[in-house]
């Protein structure tokens, strides 16, 4: 019997939009804030510059601003938001709604630890970016197994989609914090053969900030690896 090879799935993956917090810099991981009127006209941009795409279907966080977000980005699909748990941002513990000047002065040790490796401490009550990875990849994976072949919409958080890329790429996850970055309402595009191979077409663009008809990458056929130019058939099972 013929196996067929991997066929390209793309994943328009979205932080929320800014929320009434946003501006104070406070930590609200697992804390339910709405979003702000900026923040929903941010996603009304993304979704205008989204417009023309055929997405398959819309999933998110749990929590109100992704799920808000979610909605203002595809209206123009009209497509239901499908919540996954799994997505949701990483949780602060007795950090949560605190500025960051708060607990560097009320907690400096968990602080300076913290800041040393967010990969593996969490603050009290809270969650490592580890305990984040192990729950929110196999909800995204899923999804991409479950779309094969189509584009799909997926809305989370900061540190979530930060430690998503991490993983996916193969970046050392104890820098995430330092090394990537997420604007509210940003647009990353990943682009995947099967449900492994993962390549980053575009990262925490907020051009629709501007200019809401602005062109979507197109999947990338040039220039690339072997293995992403002509991968390998599988093995039953992978995929």
């Amino acid at each position: 019997m013929r196996t067929m090879r991997p066929v390209n799935t793309r994943i328009f993956l979205i932080r929320h939009g800014a929320t009434v917090l946003t501006a104070e810099d406070r930590f609200a991981g697992a804390t339910d804030v709405p979003l702000s009127d900026e923040g929903r006209e941010q996603a009304r941009r993304l979704g205008a510059r989204l417009s023309g795409e055929k997405v398959a279907a819309v999933y998110a966080s749990t929590l109100g601003r992704t799920i808000e977000t979610a909605r203002l980005v595809s209206e123009p699909h009209g497509l239901e938001v499908q919540p996954r748990e799994g997505l949701r941002e990483i949780s602060h513990g007795h950090w949560e709604q605190m500025t960051r000047r708060e607990v560097d002065e009320k907690y400096p040790e968990e602080s300076a630890a913290w800041e040393a490796d967010p990969y593996t401490f969490a603050p009290v009550g809270g969650e490592s970016g580890l305990a984040v990875t192990a729950r929110a990849l196999p909800a995204l994976l899923e999804i991409v197994r479950s779309h094969q072949g189509e584009q799909v919409m997926v809305v989370s958080h900061k540190a979530t989609i930060r430690l998503l890329l991490s993983s996916l790429l193969g970046f050392d996850p104890r820098r995430y914090r330092d090394n990537l970055d997420q604007n509210p309402a940003a647009l990353n595009i990943v682009d995947f053969k099967g449900a492994i191979r993962a390549r980053l077409t575009l990262f925490n663009d907020t051009s629709h900030y501007m200019d809401a008809g602005l062109a979507i990458p197109a999947v990338p056929t040039a220039r690339l690896s072997k293995w992403w130019h002509n991968p390998p058939v599988p093995k039953r099972g992978d995929l």
